[in-house]
């Protein structure tokens, strides 16, 4: 499920629907913008427009404002210049920590806690992919380093990195345009080009991180009396479906992305592709990636496939590349299966709200076995 920031704009939604649109139109050419907005609407768990809309206009002025005191040492440590307003933030916290913007004299800046980077690293393999994706023509954010020459900096406990804030639209929302599909394609090809080597594949792709099976969780679950106990035992057999996707030899990994989803991609000026998230960089294969970018960008969230999308993205990399990997959905499924896990483990401790509803439209919108089946389909024409 899709969250909204902390202070919402509906300029930024309404843009959100009209990239969506483009993407519907692909396999329901009579889809109109309200149909866009309901299923963005859908796609941040609420039954339509005007309940999305009441809800942003509800968190109206309600993103949080960092201590003046941890601001001051923020600037001082990277060199950002006199403050010149309050340090806001943009999102509740993800798996990694928490973004905020800083407006000072000499710019505007993208701040971000790097917490929750697993393995813990000090950016710099990262950095180094950056400008060499930079150099080959990838649109992204310039990343800054501290007046040390650091790329992270613990400052008060909490280990931080910043950016320089680049003008772009909102996250993307798939369905998007073929358009769109083929440049993430071109892109995908530009870094597994680049030929960056790396000694491992990303243990989130790679592995499961608990032993725990899915009917064992669905009885832990169903024991501890959760309202959404029988959802995640309707989910069971798509779940199960993942793990069994998870099996596949793998190819031999280079350095990239690791997370080129849309919520990591924006519009930026002439229609670039603006990337983002890339601290989550890492070892992946090439082909695994692929099988990742398409059951993002290609898997609708009524479960059904967007084959022009899927087509447009590997004829994409094909342009760039000259030929396609062979493509696998393992690496996929078993991110999926962590992060679905990860999720209900945090609502069974929380009990959060929000984490409970998030779960619930997570277990409910998962990719089935006939959107992998299309998706193999379409990977192997």
């Amino acid at each position: 499920m899709k969250t909204l920031p902390d202070n919402p704009n509906i300029a930024h939604l309404r843009r959100q629907a009209k990239d969506l649109l483009a993407g519907l139109r692909d396999s329901e050419p009579a889809a109109s913008l309200a149909d866009a907005q309901a299923s963005l609407a859908e796609q941040y768990g609420f039954r339509g427009w005007p309940e999305l809309k009441a809800e942003v206009d509800r968190r109206q002025g309600g993103a949080d404002i960092a201590d003046p005191a941890l601001v001051q040492a923020i600037s001082e440590r990277f060199g950002l210049g006199a403050n010149t307003g309050a340090m806001r933030s943009l999102a509740r916290p993800d798996e990694m920590g928490r973004r905020w913007l800083l407006d000072t004299a000499s710019g505007r800046w993208a701040v971000r806690t790097v917490d929750g980077v697993y393995p813990p690293t000090d950016g710099e393999p990262d950095v180094a992919l950056q400008r060499a994706a930079a150099a080959a023509g990838v649109v992204l954010p310039e990343p800054v380093r501290s007046t040390d020459g650091r790329v992270v900096e613990e400052i008060q406990g909490n280990r931080w990195r910043v950016y320089r804030w680049l003008h772009s639209g909102p996250p993307l929302s798939a369905p998007v345009s073929a358009r769109i599909t083929a440049g993430v394609g071109r892109i995908l090809a530009t870094l597994h080009g680049l030929a960056l080597p790396a000694d491992r594949i990303c243990g989130w792709h790679s592995m499961r991180f608990t032993p725990v099976g899915w009917p064992e969780l669905v009885e832990k679950v169903a024991a501890t009396g959760a309202g959404w106990a029988p959802v995640l035992a309707g989910a069971l057999d798509t779940l199960e479906h993942l793990d069994r996707l998870s099996g596949a030899e793998p190819g031999r990994p280079v350095y990239t992305h690791n997370s080129l989803i849309p919520g990591n991609v924006r519009l930026g000026e002439h229609g670039a592709l603006v990337i983002t998230g890339w601290e989550h960089a890492a070892g992946q294969p090439p082909g695994w990636e692929i099988g990742e970018a398409l059951t993002h960008w290609a898997t609708n969230p009524n479960g059904g496939v967007n084959v022009t999308g899927a087509r447009a993205l590997l004829d994409g990399y094909r342009e760039v590349a000259g030929t396609l990997p062979p493509i696998s959905f393992a690496g996929a499924a078993t991110g999926l299966a962590n992060y679905v896990f990860g999720q209900i483990e945090l609502a069974m401790s929380t009990g959060d709200g929000e984490q409970v509803r998030l779960v619930r439209h997570l277990l409910t919108h998962l990719p089935n076995r006939a959107a992998f089946t299309t998706l193999r389909h379409v990977a192997s024409g």
